[in-house]
Order: C-alpha cells, then structure tokens, then sequence
C-alpha cells in the first residue's frame, strides 16, 4: 500500500509537470505559426515569388523568438509591456520613444557602505526656469550649474547606455562621468551604477519599430536570408503584440487565482477551434506610414481587453461546473490536464469570439508590415531576388537556438 501510495504521487506531480510544460507554449506555436502563414496571402503579387515560395520557412521560423528565450536572458522583456504597472504612477503616460522612458524611469547611482551618492534619481523631477530638469542629489537647487538637463542624460544613455544595455548594471567610474558631462557632477574614487528599472516590465512596443527597421535593411540591401528571417521574427512579435495577456502584470492570471489563463486563452482556444470555426479572410495588407504609432495602437487595444479576458473566465470558473472544466488529453503520447472542450467553447462564445478577432487582426498587421518594409526599401525586385537566391539552409544559429530550446529552462518570466 506504501509503495502504491509513493506511485500515485509520483504520476499526480508528473502530470502537474507536464501541464505546466504545456503551458508554456504561449500561442501554443500553432498560432505564431498559423498568423505567419497566413499573412503571405495578404501580401502584394509583386511579393509573392519570394514570401510564398519561402512560406514554409516563414512559418517554421515564426516560433524562433520562443526558442530565444531557452538562450538568452534579455529576450523575454520584448514579448511583453505591462501597461498596468504604469498606469499606477503618477506619469500621464509612457513616452512613445524607448529613449525617453529609460530617462524617465532608470537610476544612476553609486552605494558604498556608509552613504548613498545619487546623481541622477528620476523621483527628483523638477521644473527649472520651464526647463526639465534632473537635480542633483547633492547639489543647490537655485544654482542651474549643478543640474544635468534631461537632454544632457538622454545624450549619456545613447552614447553610453545603449551600446551595452541588457538590461542590468553597467558601471561607470566617477571620473568617467565628469568628463562626459564637463562638470564634476561625481565622486570620482566611486563606481557608479546605472540601473535599467524599466525595461524588466517589458519593451514590446519599443522593440518593433527596431525589428521593423531591421527588415527595412534587408529589403533594401537585397539580403535574402535577412529578409526572411526578420519578417518571420517581427511576424512573432505582432503576434503577441495582439494578445491581452501580455500588455498586464497579471500576464497568467497568477494574481487573481486564475493561474494558466494565458495557454488558455491563446493556445487551448486557438488549437481546438482555429481549423474549423475561424474566418481567414482578412483583406489585403496595407501601408502603415507610422510603425511606431502603429506598434502602441495595436497593444493598447489588447489592453483595453484584458478586464474582459479575465473577468468573464473568472465568472465561467465560478458557474460552470467544476468536474467539467478540466480533461485529460494525449500529448505527446502522454495524458496532460487541459481545459475541457466545452469549457474552452463556453469562454470563447462569452468573449464573443475575441480570440478569432485578435488572431484575424495579427494575421493583417503582420502582412500589412512586411509590406510596408518592402514600400520604404524601395520595392526591390522580389521575383528577381527569388531567382537569383539558394535555397536557406539550417544554420548554426538554427542549431544552437534548437539545442536551447530542447534542453534549458525558459529564461525571464515564464509566461509572454
């Protein structure tokens, strides 16, 4: 009976573990891969020869940004904005530049053990003459010589900051920092550190104007594997940008009792109803003059969901019944825990088809970017490039991001 016990245990925390394996798998892959796919047929004839020959690539490669996060640490930030967390300062609202929101929002500072040398600390916002001002710490405030202006440190943060950033510490040396300021604005026998407290509550919105860019360039420099590679990676990131879940800190429902709402809402409902309920006809991919403005539009409006996402799950949980709402389904050739069919159907129909909606919306906004990036390059030649370029083949990079992907831990937050 002792050993029959010790059995049972073992097979409830594997399979605790296996869905908690499952979970992970955000748009569940089939969705990144599906939005990408499908996002071809959106496009342009002229574009055609080179996207719709490669589709097979484009779709694979959808799913890399996920497999980054098995490799490398600063990756997960970029699925994601916790809109919420700003929402709850006191700033009206987050710049549209990453520039000036790691002015606003980041510290440089240096601890020894007796005291605490802040140069810049952005709680001492002040209004100076009608010109913002960062205060010195140590300073007067009437004398305008012993202020760093906001424009003086956002120059600092992009020639210093930018070339290193990941997210963490960079140090600098007190006399390092008097020198680029042309003031002795720090001690120079101390270490000062710079800390990024921003980005750890994700840059999604920041980072697609980058990625955008990025395609640009391979468009216009006729890079065929860039070219690829980028729309099927920005493709992954206007996914997310779509989803609810990942513009909250309550990203997995974990702080509303509701943990496992995020493969729920974006994987489980997509996987069992995306074949044979979802329209996919989305129209034709049009220019977006203003991928920045365009990149905010797209997660705010995932945001102005995310109450709806969570509120009528957490009534269904209430009044479904209980013995209903979870099966056991084969993957992998083994049984994992997941939401009930008709659980997932009953949430899905009280969203009115949300899911459908985001899913149909990524489909456009991804063909409608790579369009756009193929206008702004000029609109090189796609059946030429098709003609004169090899096949891609797997490379390195490929193998090395698999090889993570099988065998690490996801790195970062575990959801987004």
């Amino acid at each position: 009976m002792k050993h029959t016990k010790y059995l049972w245990i073992g097979i409830f925390l594997s399979l605790i573990l296996i869905s908690f394996q499952y979970d992970d798998y955000r748009w569940g892959f089939f969705g990144h891969r599906r939005i990408n796919r499908l996002a071809v047929f959106t496009l342009a004839p002229e574009m055609m020869p080179l996207f719709k020959t490669n589709i097979e690539f484009l779709t694979e490669h959808a799913v890399d940004p996920d497999k980054r996060r098995y490799a490398l640490k600063d990756e997960a930030p970029r699925h994601f904005i916790d809109l919420d967390r700003w929402e709850k300062t006191h700033e009206d609202e987050l710049p549209p530049k990453y520039l000036d929101a790691l002015a606003l929002h980041a510290n440089l500072y240096s601890d020894t053990i007796h005291t605490t040398h802040a140069i810049i600390d952005t709680r001492k916002l002040i209004q100076f003459n009608n010109i913002k001002y960062l205060l010195l710490a140590n300073k007067n405030e009437s004398d305008t010589n012993n202020f760093i202006s906001y424009n003086q440190y956002k120059f600092f943060i992009a020639s210093k900051i930018f070339p290193a950033l990941r997210f963490s510490d960079v140090v600098f040396k007190g006399r390092d920092i008097n020198l680029f300021f042309n003031k002795p604005v720090a001690d120079t026998l101390l270490d000062y550190h710079w800390v990024d407290t921003f980005s750890i509550h994700g840059i999604l919105p920041y980072y697609l104007p980058a990625k955008y860019n990025q395609l640009v360039d391979a468009f216009r420099t006729k890079n065929f594997d860039q070219i690829l590679r980028q729309a099927a990676e920005i493709g992954h990131y206007l996914g997310d940008a779509h989803v609810p879940l990942h513009t909250t800190s309550n990203y997995n429902g974990q702080l509303t009792n509701q943990l496992g709402l995020h493969a729920f809402w974006e994987s489980r409902i997509p996987e069992l109803f995306a074949d044979k309920d979802y329209d996919y006809l989305v129209g034709k991919a049009v220019y977006i003059k203003d991928i920045e403005s365009y990149g905010w539009g797209i997660v705010r409006m995932s945001h102005r969901l995310v109450d709806s996402v969570l509120a009528i799950e957490k009534r269904l949980s209430i009044s479904f019944p209980s013995d209903q709402q979870y099966c056991f389904d084969e993957r992998l050739g083994v049984s994992v825990r997941i939401q009930c069919e008709a659980y997932a159907k009953t949430y899905q129909d009280a969203m009115k088809n949300m899911v459908e909606k985001r899913m149909r919306d990524a489909i456009l906004s991804v063909g409608s970017v790579w369009y756009s990036a193929w206008i702004d390059a000029g609109q090189p030649n796609m059946k030429k490039m098709a003609k004169a370029s090899p096949a891609i083949q797997k490379s390195k990079d490929d193998e090395e991001l698999d090889k993570a992907f099988k065998s690490n831990v996801i790195l970062g937050r575990p959801e987004n």
